[in-house]
């Protein structure tokens, strides 16, 4: 009815031309000429006809159609069928015509028929948007006005967001809202808006916010990497509406207005502790929207929704998105990288050593890419220290990572005691493993060089002077220590003086 009154609107107080007006308002000729006649024919002003209400004004378009005939009658009942099967993927006007001329062979020919659908088309506000087909997109949009939540603690206010997802082929709306605008809530808001569906459309329209939208561009903007994600897990594609194009987002726009009309404007005097509460509040009123008839036809968009659009959005997944992090690394020498949030570093293939890679994060687990293909994947640590597979070091790495200390003091016992004895004094003398693992195995390499009883007698004298290296050791065997006769610490016997008291002294 809008589009009625502002042509009429154009016509008295502008003064524009019939082919002006439907070039203004997206309608053919025919249909402004047909209704100004109408209009001419009543005797009313456009004041006076902006004083009626919708009902009121339909009447006198439509009182000459009714008159003219059983035919209009019969099709006019059809119309709201038509809008229906038009959403319908594949459906075309064309095709409803010729199913309506084999029910009534003595119908309107095409074009008549056409602009009978167009007269009642610009009379329907579910017909205003029949070019959506259902299940094909989603809007999405953030409100320009504010809800008040206040803190009882501080007898402050605060505002939220309120976020908006509509289907605009059956006009189901969501809203919800949240304390800011970034990422996390926005993925967050839109996963909500699906469940709330029960559904996921094709395609999700943005407006061009940052959440969203990371470069805006007219034909290749470049999308947020965590919203691409949370699209691709969905299985639907984003395709944010064109900067300063305001009629790719009229959709979005116009259930925003109905937000401000059918939740803020209810909710106006009320007030809110929590933005459960507020959102508990909102979901009311959104039902209270969503299952309210339409002014022509009577049927409210959840009904709408069920009969012509629930069946062709696609299934949901079993779990729900989990928010992820993107960061972009050159892999360095030791083939780890650092996740600077937990001090923790995670290793990749030592294949990728000077590479670039990214690294994809979420609560639980750590990813990492390399051209768009996963090369490794680990459990999120949340302390200092590294997490390493085998299979990502070179053989010499792996070599010392597969090697136990069971292994190495084993090894040491078939040499000698004392060095079994020694290589345990290093394992508990170093707090790092693989140190550890490095100076027992270069220990027991010097039985090949120096033999086993040399290295025997080394280990035992390095024991004596607890001195857990290997390079004590290797210098006791390079300067032929081991070889040296032990002395006694003490003489055996001792010098007969008068100074010297004895034990039986103190007795």
């Amino acid at each position: 009815m809008r589009k009625i009154r502002e042509m009429l609107r154009l016509h008295e107080e502008c003064g524009l031309t019939n082919r002006q007006i439907a070039k203004a308002l997206n309608i053919s000729r025919p249909v402004v000429g047909q209704y100004l006649i109408n209009f001419k024919v009543s005797g009313l002003t456009h004041k006076e006809v902006s004083k009626m209400s919708d009902n009121e004004l339909m009447e006198i378009f439509e009182t000459k159609r009714k008159r003219e005939s059983t035919r209009y009658k019969i099709i006019s009942e059809k119309f709201p069928y038509f809008a229906k099967e038009l959403k319908k993927k594949g459906v075309t006007l064309y095709l409803l015509w010729q199913e309506y001329k084999k029910e009534y062979p003595e119908g309107y020919g095409y074009s008549r028929f056409c602009y009978h659908f167009q007269v009642w088309r610009a009379l329907s506000p579910l017909s205003m948007h029949i070019e959506h087909k259902a299940g094909e997109k989603m809007f999405v949009d953030y409100t320009g006005e504010k809800l008040k939540i206040y803190d009882k603690l501080t007898e402050k206010e605060k505002k939220a967001e309120v976020f908006v997802a509509i289907l605009p082929a059956s006009q189901l709306t969501y809203a919800e809202a949240t304390w800011t605008q970034k990422k996390e809530e926005w993925v967050n808001a839109n996963e909500n808006a699906l469940w709330y569906f029960g559904g996921v459309p094709r395609i999700i329209v943005p407006d061009c916010l940052k959440s969203g939208v990371t470069k805006v561009n007219r034909y290749e903007p470049e999308i947020n990497p965590v919203y691409h994600d949370f699209a691709r897990y969905y299985g639907t594609a984003i395709v944010p509406a064109r900067p300063r194009s305001p009629k790719d987002k009229a959709m979005v726009e116009n259930a925003v207005k109905i937000v401000y009309q059918r939740v803020f404007a209810p909710l106006r005097n009320s007030l809110f502790f929590s933005l459960n509460k507020l959102n508990e509040a909102i979901r009311e009123k959104l039902e209270e929207h969503n299952r309210a008839p339409f002014q022509r036809i009577r049927m409210s968009r959840r009904e709408l929704f069920n009969e012509i659009e629930k069946d062709t959005l696609r299934k949901l997944p079993l779990f729900r998105y989990e928010i992820k992090e993107f960061r972009c690394f050159k892999v360095p020498s030791n083939y780890h990288i650092e996740l600077r949030e937990d001090n923790h570093y995670y290793s990749v293939p030592w294949q990728l050593r000077g590479k670039r890679v990214v690294l994809v994060y979420t609560q639980s687990i750590v990813e990492i890419y390399h051209q768009n293909m996963r090369v490794a994947l680990h459990i999120r640590e949340r302390k200092r220290g590294y997490t390493t597979k085998k299979e990502h070091m070179p053989p010499n790495h792996r070599f010392y990572a597969e090697l136990s200390p069971e292994d190495v003091i084993a090894r040491a016992q078939k040499i000698g005691k004392q060095v079994k004895v020694f290589v345990e004094k290093v394992f508990q003398c170093k707090a790092n493993k693989y140190q550890a693992l490095r100076t027992s195995l270069g220990i027991v390499d010097l039985s090949k060089r120096f033999g086993p009883e040399r290295l025997s007698s080394a280990c035992k004298r390095a024991l004596e002077f607890h001195c857990f290296s290997y390079r004590v050791v290797r210098n006791i065997l390079e300067k032929g220590l081991d070889r040296l006769k032990e002395e006694p610490l003490m003489p055996e016997s001792y010098l007969v003086h008068t100074n010297i008291r004895g034990r039986t002294y103190f007795n």
